[in-house]
């Protein structure tokens, strides 16, 4: 009974506001609207769905949620609230989610997330969250029109979240913002942010284990090694396209008897797995041996097609588990960035 209190929707909102009263507000004393009043502002909006800051400014003269709920005592308008938020420095909202972890490992609730080897299984993908060809600010990423020289200017995030293929929940971490920093000439990219999340991960929770998944993109050298140096699992998905020496490798140790073919079948569906261990990565680095697993999902009239490399010794008997945390990595897009972006159109560029 505690802990579901703990876990109440008031409490962990009372939790994230008091998270907020520590975030440095450089204006000067005498304001009328605080900062932690104007945090809560924008994580109402987001929980609330509303569709652009301007509904959320429709809604704060009639809505008394905002105060009883939320806990604002002052809302601000619309274009108040975004000069307030363009201040704040992402990184000092960093301890609020460590407060909210917290909260859940406390409460047990953590636990029922526990993948393979006793980890925790993070989902992470890069996502879009502005765009514009007019409106921009210094840390804009910059994408160029080779063909007219138009500029188009985003900002972008690597995103992660704590998932598992049991449940529908997931649980954010502290996303990387991927921008330029100030006086760079180039952008920022995914694999600069994956680096930084990992460090940052490592710092807040040096007791848990993770196990990394994430799309065909990822599983380059210097990330796996980045990986192998924090002591996290990776189960990472990769394509004949992008991977041609490792598939050439598993195609080769096929031929040879090798590889271990299994089936197993799940009412009208036929589950078949291919799977080897120890192979390179690449030709460039033969002493970066991973673990390859291919699948096919066989239903009446479609098929479905899925590779992935891992660091997790593969066998009968965890080949199935590997594969729903493989496919679990959907999460991210599905249960994180679809339910925070669809319902919004925000302009968060002054």
């Amino acid at each position: 009974m505690v802990a579901h209190k703990l876990l109440s929707a008031d409490a962990l909102f009372a939790l994230v506001r008091t998270g907020f009263e520590p975030v440095p507000d450089q204006r000067a004393e005498n304001v009328s609207i605080d900062l932690p009043d104007a945090l809560m502002s924008g994580f109402a909006m987001f929980s609330l769905k509303d569709p652009s800051l301007l509904a959320f400014d429709e809604r704060r003269a009639t809505d008394s949620n905002l105060r009883s709920i939320y806990g604002i005592r002052r809302v601000p308008g619309d274009t108040h609230m975004r000069t307030l938020l363009d201040e704040v420095e992402p990184v000092t909202l960093r301890p609020v989610y460590g407060r909210v972890h917290r909260r859940l490992e406390g409460s047990r609730v953590l636990e029922q997330y526990v993948f393979l080897g006793g980890s925790y299984l993070v989902a992470l993908d890069g996502t879009g969250y502005f765009s514009s060809k007019k409106i921009h600010c210094s840390s804009c990423l910059e994408k160029v029109n080779k063909q007219t020289g138009e500029v188009t200017f985003q900002h972008q995030m690597l995103g992660g979240v704590i998932i598992h293929p049991n449940r529908r929940e997931v649980l954010p971490l502290m996303p990387e913002p991927i921008l330029k920093a100030d006086g760079a000439s180039k952008n920022d990219c995914e694999r600069n942010a994956a680096k930084r999340f990992l460090d940052r991960l490592k710092q807040d929770c040096p007791h848990l284990t993770f196990t990394i998944t994430e799309d065909a993109l990822s599983p380059n050298a210097p990330h796996i090694r980045e990986l192998i140096k924090h002591e996290y699992h990776y189960i990472l998905g990769v394509k004949s396209g992008d991977h041609a020496y490792l598939f050439e490798q598993v195609a080769l140790a096929r031929q040879a008897g090798q590889t271990v073919e299994y089936e197993l079948r799940d009412g009208q569906t036929l589950h078949r797995f291919s799977f080897i261990n120890g192979l390179p990565l690449n030709k460039s680095n033969p002493d970066l041996l991973v673990n390859f697993i291919e699948y096919w999902e066989i239903k009446a009239g479609k098929t479905q097609h899925f590779s992935w490399v891992t660091d997790f010794i593969v066998t009968r008997w965890n080949v199935v588990a590997l594969m729903r945390g493989g496919r679990a990595r959907w999460k991210v897009e599905n249960e994180t960035f679809n339910t925070l972006k669809n319902p919004h159109r925000l302009e968060l560029c002054a």
